[in-house]
């Protein structure tokens, strides 16, 4: 009778791995003469359905027995369709466990020991978004204020992929400050026209840039 053992190498020797659809190797072993064949899992990187995939490879090589660590629902029900034995709880080597299987020491089980997608751990995420939007301006003697509020909230819920729906609305954006402008340095002689023509110049100064914030708000 054909023995297959999950294991995490080629060998008798190797360790017995505890995963089933998602085990390194499968090794083959004659109970009998104690021969044996190894090999690699296809199944190892699947992206779903490895316990299915890997209960039908070895119900492919005609195998009468399957000894493993865990057995997930899917695999269990395919092995079980295919006439195929099912012993958990294998540990120590290879070896060890065709020995131990031989000796009685494991009984069969007709139940899934883990449950389903235990061997590559799956995640469900959820993400909401939101977004706010406003528009506000502020005008004065060379200073502009504003005040805006955005909020937005989200749920999202799935297995592996999430959907989210925000809402937000906003009353009028901040503007930022003009700056200070610049303090007009002492004077060195009376007040007249060049102090005049100055101060002109640093009013024009902060109206432009009064109206390049009020035309980029618009925008």
């Amino acid at each position: 009778m054909k023995i297959c053992v999950t294991s995490a190498g080629p060998s008798m020797d190797a360790p017995a791995d505890p995963r089933f659809g998602r085990c390194q190797y499968f090794v083959i072993v004659d109970s009998e003469t104690m021969e044996y064949e190894s090999m690699p899992n296809p199944s190892i990187n699947a992206s779903g359905g490895a316990g299915i995939q890997a209960a039908q490879t070895v119900a492919g090589i005609g195998v009468g027995v399957v000894i493993t660590g865990n057995l997930g629902p899917n695999a269990t029900q395919t092995l079980k369709a295919s006439g195929i034995k099912m012993v958990t709880g294998a540990s120590g080597t290879v070896r060890d466990a065709v020995e131990q299987y031989k000796s009685g020491g494991f009984s069969q089980t007709t139940s899934p020991t883990v449950p389903e997608y235990s061997g590559r751990g799956g995640a469900g995420t959820g993400a909401g978004a939101g977004a706010g939007t406003g528009l506000g301006t502020g005008t004065g003697a060379g200073m502009g204020s504003g005040r805006g509020m955005g909020g937005g909230g989200g749920r999202g819920s799935g297995r592996g992929m999430g959907r989210g729906i925000g809402r937000g609305t906003g009353v009028e954006a901040p503007v930022t400050p003009v700056p200070a402008s610049p303090a007009t340095p002492p004077r060195t002689r009376e007040p007249g026209t060049q102090s005049i023509e100055s101060d002109i110049k640093t009013l024009e100064s902060q109206m432009e840039q009064i109206k390049k914030r009020i035309e980029e708000l618009k925008r």
